[in-house]
């Protein structure tokens, strides 16, 4: 749980839980402790993005490249609409930052039994994250 500027207090795992449902998204870390609004960083599932990537006609080589197409970006943001049009005005993801590679023990994100390292994850992608709140 975090408490966001305005003092309201937002529960991360509720919100990632839901955001899980879409088969597009594997992982998904939902923050803003001290923030005027919530942000994300979302790993899509790249098996199921390349599907979708490849039915629109989607052209690109590497994993990082794909997640910068705007098709991608405005396929997510919809994603992300659909899921915030159920939650609080303090729950609702304002912005996020999609990730160009599977989180995973081995890369140090996830725990032995798949839970997210939030500090980890935060110090790994401080930059990305200074740059949802600004």
């Amino acid at each position: 749980m975090f408490k966001t500027a305005f003092g309201k207090y937002v529960v991360p795992t509720i919100i990632e839980g839901k955001f899980m449902e879409e088969s597009l998204i594997d992982n998904i870390m939902v923050l803003g402790e001290n923030k005027k609004f919530a942000a994300a960083l979302i790993v899509p599932n790249f098996s199921d993005l390349r599907s979708w990537c490849t039915g629109k006609g989607i052209h690109y080589t590497t994993n990082e490249e794909m997640i910068q197409h705007p098709d991608v970006i405005k396929k997510y943001r919809k994603i992300a609409d659909r899921f915030n049009a159920d939650l609080g005005e303090t729950e609702r993801v304002m912005r996020f930052a999609l990730i160009d590679y599977e989180w995973g023990v081995s890369t140090g994100e996830l725990t032995a039994t798949l839970k997210l390292r939030r500090k980890f994850i935060e110090e790994k992608f401080a930059d990305k994250i200074e740059k949802l709140f600004e």
